[in-house]
């Protein structure tokens, strides 16, 4: 009966390791797959632009999976994936009498700095990030329309996004910073 007791407390204290260890195991797997590359740069523009880090982090992740050289189907580059016209808006807003080229997208300083600035400008028209998203993947005229539309919003607030993609995208950025938030926490601040 003894030895039944022992392999038993054996066995409670094995499975108890092993419990630790996937959890340890897991948590390693959730911060290798969401990284925090560039993360001087992020925190620089977020503090500069008042973006939480989380979101910006989630919209990397989402855009281009960390990759600077990432180019979409419709021509948008660089880690924040940001087409010509939204570059020329940022550009507009930002700096307008310097010399930078859309090629500057390629180059993660800049493409973080006017992507975070495009968020915080997104936020700041939108009233929060879930608008935000709306607009930064669809366009500032859908996001305007939705909210105007009754059957897409209601308190000032996009609830129902017309076009699949883009519901996608805005789901799948809030997990991604979730998850964000979850594995940092309060280092992302």
């Amino acid at each position: 009966r003894r030895q039944g007791v022992r392999w038993l407390a054996v066995l409670a204290m094995a499975a108890l390791a092993a419990f630790f260890a996937v959890r340890a195991g897991s948590e390693s797997y959730y911060r290798m797959a969401y990284p925090l590359r560039y993360q001087e740069l992020v925190e620089r523009c977020c503090r500069e632009f008042s973006v939480e880090p989380a979101l910006c982090y989630a919209v990397i992740r989402t855009e281009s999976s960390f990759d600077p050289a990432a180019t979409s189907s419709v021509g948008a580059r660089g880690l924040m994936q940001l087409t010509e016209d939204t570059f020329d808006w940022v550009k507009a807003r930002l700096e307008p009498e310097a010399d930078t080229g859309y090629d500057a997208m390629y180059d993660p300083a800049a493409n973080i700095r006017y992507g975070t600035c495009l968020l915080a400008a997104l936020e700041e028209q939108f009233g929060g990030e879930r608008n935000a998203l709306c607009a930064y993947h669809a366009g500032w005229g859908n996001a305007t329309a939705w909210l105007a539309d009754p059957a897409c919003s209601a308190g000032g607030e996009i609830r129902t996004i017309p076009f699949a993609d883009t519901a996608a995208y805005v789901e799948k950025v809030l997990a991604t910073r979730d998850v964000y938030r979850k594995l940092y926490g309060d280092a992302l601040l």
